[in-house]
């Protein structure tokens, strides 16, 4: 007995997720953009068009607009956590007209929006990842950076400098309030000029810090860091602080931030000089300006102040400025100036060091 079963024909790959239909947006006067509808934050809407790439654009003076992907749609003054995702806030694909967004979920009642009562429109699926549990090693943003210079002549020299700086904020999205925030830093400048039949002359300069904030409203937060430094230039071997305290956002938008923190530091300084050693109890107060402009054109801005509580002659001051220029993709070209200032360093040591950098960056996915 033959026996045979006909299965037909099976497609035994996945099928390719089919391109989302264009939208289509249509302002007052007429003039329409094709392309797709991405976002509604911070009071603009990013609308990415066919021809002429992401543009913003205001909502009120849209005539008409029809989306083909879901977004979730949050009004003013509603606070998002994980209790209100599911039901409470309307998710769907949306249509503008009248100064009015509407919202149909598809699979019951539609609900309308006035545009003047409108906080956020964020695509669905990235809603929804917002508010599921990330690892320890996830969503890390920032950069690594290197840059140095080698001269075989009469003198030979050598000069190395890295930098990494890592920042984890959870929620990572702007559109949610924060709930903490975890930064790790560390540069070296290395340096070193020889040549026959004199002494070697070298410089060797590294600082690592690591912070970590907890946030009380969507500006004030609590802080606990601590920093080490070695600056041979300087004369100190290796300096310890730890300590807490207060920082405030002044200012939060997405292309720029302004913080400002004070401290109540512990600080081990250990020198060349065995006698300059010294246990101090002092604070640091700081100031952190951060500016993107377009193209991705980074620059970045710190000053600090330590005064020392129990010795006012071992003050010390801190300055940074820095600039990152993209070169192709998640490459850049980065420039900084750094300036270490310490006022009580051991004798024939200057007071001041300054660093000008250079080099190129890679930033982190």
């Amino acid at each position: 007995m033959c026996l045979i079963i006909s299965l037909g024909s099976i497609d035994l790959h996945a099928q390719a997720k089919p391109n989302p239909e264009p939208d289509v947006l249509v302002f007052a006067n007429g003039e329409k953009l094709i392309g797709h509808f991405e976002s509604f934050t911070g009071g603009s809407a990013k609308f990415k068009s066919d021809t002429l790439g992401e543009v913003t654009v205001d909502l009120s003076k849209i005539q008409e607009l029809h989306t083909s992907q879901k977004f979730a749609v949050i009004k003013k003054n509603v606070k998002l956590g994980r209790k209100n995702v599911d039901g409470q806030i309307p998710q769907g694909t949306i249509s503008v007209a009248n100064q009015k967004v509407e919202i149909d979920p598809g699979n019951g009642p539609a609900q309308t929006v006035a545009i003047g009562d409108l906080n956020d429109i964020i695509d669905q699926a990235a809603f929804e990842q917002a508010f599921r549990h990330s690892g320890i090693f996830e969503k890390w943003k920032g950069a690594v950076a290197v840059g140095g210079s080698i001269v075989e002549a009469t003198q030979n020299s050598l000069s190395l400098n890295t930098a990494v700086n890592l920042i984890r904020a959870i929620p990572s999205e702007n559109w949610l309030s924060p709930r903490n925030r975890t930064a790790i830093d560390f540069s070296d400048s290395y340096g070193k000029v020889t040549q026959p039949g004199t002494p070697e002359v070298r410089t060797s300069i590294y600082h690592a810090d690591a912070e970590r904030d907890e946030y009380f409203s969507e500006r004030l937060y609590a802080l606990a860091a601590t920093a080490f430094d070695h600056n041979f230039s300087q004369g100190l071997n290796l300096q310890q602080t730890y300590g807490g305290g207060i920082g405030w956002t002044m200012i939060k938008r997405p292309n720029e931030t302004l913080d400002f923190k004070g401290t109540v530091d512990y600080e081990k300084q250990s020198f060349d000089v065995l006698d300059q050693n010294q246990n101090l109890a002092d604070s640091i107060f700081t100031e952190t300006y951060n500016l993107k402009f377009s193209k991705n054109i980074v620059f970045k801005e710190q000053l600090s102040a330590s005064p020392a509580w129990t010795n006012a002659h071992a003050y010390s001051a801190y300055g940074s400025t820095g600039i990152a220029l993209p070169v192709y993709k998640r490459f850049a070209f980065n420039a900084n100036v750094i300036d270490s200032y310490l006022n009580d360093p051991p004798p024939s040591f200057k007071k001041n060091s300054i660093q000008f950098t250079t080099g190129i960056s890679y930033a982190l996915p």
